[in-house]
């Protein structure tokens, strides 16, 4: 609501300030749009020329830095494609269109001239040609204007003309400079791919490579088959290893005695020397009976013993080895013990070939695994190094097949587009050019009707409106008087009165009448505790209507059957012996020097109501009311009178208001729009608060409705207005 208004309030101080201005406003605005009317009368005719280009897919795509062709896979040699997926292929070609390169040839091939007669200017001839997309297509308008018609459309058709042969000659020079750079490529992409395939045939024969991935089902399956023999194995095992232990607990040897007693058993020496030393062992058990150890029977067979025994050992040396004992018991066994111990033998013979043949299951299985573990890392470097190669060899093919492709599009005649429409030698002129100079006129003169409307407003520092006044004056508002013109009837009809009229006096029931009285109620509530008795009535600057407002509101309090008195102190102009027709011969200053008394003075002009005029003018008004006669005479109205109001000079030209003000209840400011400006009334309020005076309020005075933002006064008859007259 608060911005609505705001517009409101700016739109509608804008209309009134045109209102004032409307003289220079509307001279300005008639004045431009008259000097465009006699400049488009005077104006040339010109003609337009218009022909169109319509577009095919464009050609060549810009690539990288090195403005390579992208041709894509299905599509024809020299096909364009924009840069930015979103940008229309078209406003390039604008752009190509209006270089200064292309309109260059234009001018010089046509000759063009400008209006002195010398060559046409690249940029005033740019300016001139005007290309437009026609909307949702891929056709171009091109259009010139010239006061020669033939030259119009020449001009026209010797733009796209050129246009079409410097998109040929582009396009085949874009082909050749790029199939030139592609066969350069070539070699160089097929070191790539003879690089590619060595380094893949060396990398499969260091890896013994031929199919990883049935060499990866292999290996698994191979493994899983090993893993079922290395089962089996070790089943048989423990059962052979069961069978040696139960073989080595009856037998009481362990597999390598065992075969140390066996090969004893079977060795016909020691067997022979083991029987010749048993039997000399018995023939000594039993000489031993017989003879004493001394006895030389004995001792032959002692020594007998002796040798059979060192050639026992000699003979289980050779037999078994040096470094094998083996007990006297062992050397004879029975069958039976042969038997288990042939069977132990067997038993360990065999348990030791299923152990080996574990083990070397368990190493092809581990080879294997270590095999199946590096396949993925194998498979990874064989793939990268494929990719490299299928990479290299697609670019290589690519590379090949462009270069096919671009030795055709060398040899292409044909343009990206097209005319569809010459231009033809326009028949009548064109009046666009002329209507827009007549609208740019009526817009040059509003701007700058406008413009001086502002700058005026904005030299002119006056408040003319209540609104700018109340801002200003942050003072409460107790009244707002209307002005309206007095006219009295004379011999030719009614002219406008230069004497002033008291209108609550005058006209009792009229508006300006009731706004006084309501002025004088308001006053009655501003202090509810303590009742105004003496209030002094200013302004800021002259011509504002104090005085008359001083008038009117005295009689208005008189009306009320209170006493009052009206005191005219403004000394240096005063004025109310003027509107009550009183004279001055005797007065405030007459009374305040001594030269008369206050009851000669003092004029009684209604009932209830007395007037003190000002006097004859003193050489220092100052000195006399800034004095003790003046305060005991202000405490002496007091006392004699329900109201007094004294008639202060303004603010800005004397001190006396602000004198007088310290000898009253408050001061009562009047200001009028159109009288005070800006300047003024921050002086006046800064002097105000300065001095720390009581401001009773603001009344405004001599309000113009139709000036103003809203009216306030509408509910009044047409019968009932007056005027104000300011003094």
């Amino acid at each position: 609501m608060e911005s609505r208004e705001s517009i409101d309030l700016n739109l509608s101080q804008y209309l009134l300030s045109l209102k004032r201005r409307w003289l220079p406003a509307v001279s300005i605005f008639a004045t431009t749009v008259t000097l465009s009317v006699v400049a488009a009368a005077f104006m040339k005719p010109s003609y337009e020329g218009e022909g169109k280009l319509l577009f095919k897919t464009p050609s060549f795509n810009v690539v990288g830095s090195n403005l390579l062709p992208s041709i894509s896979e299905g599509q024809e040699t020299g096909d364009l494609r924009a840069l930015v997926s979103t940008q229309n292929p078209v406003s390039s070609q604008i752009e190509v269109i209006s270089s200064p390169t292309l309109l260059q040839q234009a001018i010089d091939e046509l000759q063009l001239k400008n209006n002195r007669g010398e060559p046409q200017e690249i940029e005033a001839f740019k300016k001139a040609v005007k290309l437009k997309i026609v909307g949702g297509t891929d056709v171009l308008q091109i259009t010139y204007k010239h006061h020669d018609p033939e030259k119009a459309a020449a001009v026209v058709n010797k733009i796209m003309e050129l246009y079409l042969e410097n998109d040929i000659l582009t396009s085949r020079s874009e082909a050749e400079a790029t199939r030139l750079f592609m066969a350069k490529q070539l070699p160089k992409s097929q070191a790539a791919v003879h690089q590619a395939e060595v380094k893949l045939r060396i990398f499969k024969q260091k890896n013994n490579i031929v199919d990883l991935s049935e060499e990866a089902k292999t290996a698994v399956a191979n493994i899983g088959s090993l893993d079922n023999q290395i089962d089996n194995l070790k089943a048989e095992l423990d059962q052979a290893n069961t069978q040696t232990n139960e073989l080595r607990q009856k037998v009481g040897l362990n597999p390598q005695q065992a075969s140390t007693v066996s090969a004893l058993s079977q060795s016909p020496a020691v067997q022979g020397v083991l029987t010749q030393l048993q039997d000399t062992e018995r023939q000594l058990a039993s000489q031993r009976s017989r003879y004493l150890n001394d006895n030389p029977i004995i001792v032959d067979l002692e020594a007998k013993k002796y040798n059979l025994e060192a050639l026992l050992q000699k003979q289980i040396k050779q037999t078994v080895g040096s470094q094998t004992k083996v007990a006297a018991g062992l050397l004879q066994i029975g069958e039976l013990r042969q038997d288990l111990i042939e069977n132990l033998l067997q038993s360990d013979v065999q348990r030791r070939s299923l152990a080996q043949k574990l083990a070397s299951l368990s190493n092809s299985r581990s080879t294997y695994e270590q095999r199946k573990n590096i396949i993925p890392q194998l498979v990874q470097n064989q793939q990268e190094l494929e990719r490299r190669l299928v990479v290299a060899q697609s670019t290589y093919q690519t590379l090949l097949k462009k270069v096919q492709e671009l030795q055709v599009a060398e040899n292409k005649t044909t343009a990206h587009a097209r005319i569809i429409a010459q231009a033809l030698v326009p028949e009548k002129p064109v009046l666009e050019q002329k209507l827009i100079i007549l609208a740019l006129g009526i817009m040059i003169g509003a701007l700058l009707s406008t413009s001086t409307v502002l700058f005026l407003e904005l030299r002119d520092r006056s408040l003319k409106t209540l609104e700018e006044i109340r801002q200003r004056f942050r003072y409460t508002l107790l009244g707002v008087i209307p002005l309206v013109a007095n006219k009295v009837r004379s011999n030719d009809g009614y002219v406008e009165s230069t004497i002033p009229e008291i209108s609550v006096r005058d006209k009792p029931h009229s508006l300006t009448s009731e706004i006084y009285r309501m002025i004088q109620a308001n006053l009655k509530f501003l202090s509810p505790d303590r009742a105004l008795r003496t209030i002094v009535i200013t302004s800021a600057v002259p011509k504002e209507g104090k005085s008359t407002v001083s008038a009117n509101l005295a009689a208005a309090i008189a009306q009320l059957g209170r006493k009052v008195l009206l005191v005219d102190a403004d000394m240096r102009d005063s004025s109310q012996h003027h509107l009550w027709q009183l004279t001055n011969a005797a007065g405030l200053s007459e009374v305040l020097v001594g030269q008369a008394q206050l009851s000669v003075a003092t004029s009684k002009v209604m009932n209830n109501l007395d007037v003190l005029t000002a006097g004859v003018t003193p050489p220092n008004p100052l000195a006399l009311l800034d004095s003790q006669q003046m305060a005991a005479l202000v405490e002496g109205f007091s006392s004699r009178y329900d109201f007094v109001i004294i008639d202060a000079p303004p603010l800005l030209l004397t001190a006396d208001a602000l004198t007088l003000s310290q000898m009253t209840d408050g001061i009562l400011l009047v200001a009028r729009p159109g009288v005070i400006n800006a300047n003024s009334a921050n002086a006046a309020q800064e002097m105000l608060e300065r001095s720390g005076h009581n401001v009773l309020g603001l009344v405004v005075n001599g309000i113009v409705d139709k000036n103003e933002y809203s009216s306030y006064f509408s509910h009044a008859n047409e019968g009932d207005v007056n005027e104000i007259v300011v003094w």
